[in-house]
Formats: structure tokens, sequence, C-alpha cells
């Protein structure tokens, strides 16, 4: 871990600062989608990137239905299928026209040396039921293909083969969606603003999490990625987030809201805006990083603050206090920040990661 320093909390010269840096464009939004895009076109042609973009999605099919919001899920699902089942019966009423079914005026008698391919295919509607009935496997009733037909026998085993690798893929598509771990990430909820303040004796950046279903999540680390403009240069830079006592140790247990922090001293890349006033624009990206009990998934969640969303000279609130049975209670505000100097009811507050301490 970082040695301790006993730098003080940054004053007036950086609270001046955040208020006269100008607004940039996130790079990540709170909720953790990517807020950037690349051109498709070099040339700026609006068509070029339309075509570029259709490229893309259709070489990713998989990739794009999976990470589809569920209600164009489903609308890929229904209309998948029935233009599966619209695009056969064009094709079976196509091979009864040119196979001559459709002049037979008694399909049970048909001309001498005359061979139906699917008896009682008359119409388009019931070339669209044959179809149905064929990719649905659900039995064969009047209509039925001749056995003495090879067209129709070719077109049977097309279109089955065709209907069950579309089959394999949506429920494919539809098992990955549900196994997601990215549903249990979205349990996690990150405070919207940071705070900079005394924790355990030192000036640290401090960024709070909470997981808001019962099932625990297991080896949680926190690490961030500061994205710093200088002009027209963005450079990357990493920066490692404590817990507690562990240090760098992954929590075996996450059931309780958690306060991570990254230590102010002069060799963090962040010192100089933070505690010194620089005006330079920055965006801090958190990454949550667990496994789920039970399966052992990974998942990830992700937030991003800009340099307003710090605030300076602030706590988290407390996020536990006993109640008059001696239980335990979550706090509803144990995502907000207060200013440090604010005072609390110690004797009902529960220190976790020893939170406030100075």
């Amino acid at each position: 871990m970082t040695s301790k320093s006993k730098a003080s909390v940054p004053g007036d010269k950086a609270s001046s600062s955040l208020l006269l840096s100008p607004p940039y464009q996130r790079l990540i939004t709170k909720e953790g989608r990517c807020a950037f895009r690349v051109p498709l076109s070099s040339s700026g042609s609006r068509r070029k990137s339309l075509r570029r973009a259709w490229l893309l999605a259709m070489q990713d099919l998989w990739g794009l239905l999976v990470n589809l919001r569920w209600r164009w899920t489903l609308l890929a699902f229904c209309s998948s299928f029935v233009a599966h089942w619209l695009f056969f019966a064009c094709l079976w009423y196509l091979l009864a026209h040119l196979n001559g079914d459709l002049d037979v005026q008694d399909h049970d008698a048909p001309p001498q040396g005359h061979v139906v391919c699917v008896k009682y295919i008359t119409s388009f509607s019931a070339a669209f039921s044959f179809s149905l009935e064929t990719q649905l496997t659900i039995g064969y009733g009047t209509m039925f293909p001749s056995g003495d037909c090879p067209s129709a026998i070719a077109l049977l085993a097309v279109q089955m083969l065709l209907g069950l690798m579309l089959e394999v893929f949506i429920t494919g598509a539809f098992v990955a969606k549900l196994s997601r771990p990215q549903k249990q990430a979205g349990a996690i909820q990150f405070s919207p603003q940071a705070a900079v303040g005394q924790h355990l004796g030192q000036t640290c950046l401090m960024v709070r999490a909470t997981n808001l279903l019962k099932r625990p999540l297991l080896d949680v680390k926190l690490s961030a990625v500061l994205y710093k403009c200088e002009g027209q240069a963005l450079h990357q830079t990493s920066l490692d987030f404590y817990l507690d006592h562990l240090g760098q140790k992954a929590c075996p247990l996450f059931i309780f809201p958690l306060t991570f922090y990254h230590p102010l001293e002069p060799q963090s890349p962040l010192y100089p805006a933070l505690c010194e006033g620089s005006p330079t624009n920055f965006e801090l990206v958190v990454f949550l990083s667990a496994l789920q009990e039970g399966t052992g998934d990974s998942c990830q969640k992700r937030t991003s603050y800009l340099r307003q969303e710090i605030k300076l000279n602030h706590s988290f609130a407390p996020a536990f206090r006993i109640d008059s049975r001696g239980r335990y209670t979550v706090s509803t505000q144990h995502l907000s920040t207060a200013p440090s100097n604010e005072p609390v009811n110690k004797d009902s507050v529960v220190q976790i990661n020893s939170d406030g301490m100075e």
C-alpha cells in the first residue's frame, strides 16, 4: 500500500478551479455505457456511414442480437420466423405453379401421368399453412409431399435444415441473454459523486459502491483509469484504489456498502488537479469487478466522474445505523456526500471501512 501522508484537505484554490473548468463530453456515462463514437466513414458521407454500420452489424449478428433490448429481441424472434414461413410459402406456391398443380381440379384424381408434388396446395394461404406445418413438425394432414416428386423432397430438406439453424441461433441467443452476468452487475450502484476528505489519517479520493441484491458478490476489486485532456491529447493513467486494511487484496464478500479510497499523495496523478488547483480537465472511470456466488461468473460495473462531480472537503454519509432492537439498518442516504465538518450522531452510527475517521 501507499505510505500515509499528512497532506491537508484541498482548500479554496482547488474549489475555484473546479467551478471555472468548462464541461467536457463524457467518454463513459454514469450508467457505464460508452458515449464515444468513432466515425464509420472518413469522407463524412451519411450514406457511406450507414452502409458501413450495416456491414459491421451483419458481421456480428450474434453480438447484435444478444445486446439488443428485450423488446427488440422479441421482435426479431417473431419476425425471423414469420419471414422464414413466408419465404418458403412462396417457394411451395412457386413449385405448385411450375408443376401445374394449381390447374388440377381434383388432387385425389389427377390427370394420367401428372404427379402432384404437394396435395391440396391450391392457393397461397394453403402454401403458407403447409410451410408452417413443415417447420413446426406438427404432422401433415391432408396436405403432404409426394415421394415421386424430387423437387418437393429437395425443398422439404432445405426448409428443415434452415429452420433448424434458425431455431438453434434464436434459442442460443435467448439463453445467452438470460444468463448474462451484466444482469447481476446491474444491481451494483455507485455513488453519484466522489468525495475528497480525510480517511485513516490521509487525504483521499473516496468512491462508494453498494450491492442491492440479497445475493452476495465475491472477490470484489475496484480499479480506475484517469483520462486527462491536455490540449488535443488524451492521456490515460491507471489508479489504485484500496479498501480499509485489505490494501489491494480483493474483498471476499460484498454484502454491505463499501468505500474505496485512493490516497492523494504528491505522486498521485490526481494530486495536481485536486490538491494544487491545476485547471486540467479529466474524467475518472472506475471499474468494479466481482464473481457471482454459485456460478462463479465474473461481472463488471463501471461509471465515471467528471471534475465537477468530485466534492472537496466532503465525506460519505454513514451507511449503517443500529435501531432500538440492536439490528443493522442501511441508511437511505448512504450514497450521498456531506461536508466533513457536519456533526454525526456517533452513538447510533456504525463505521464501515473507517468512514469519516480523522
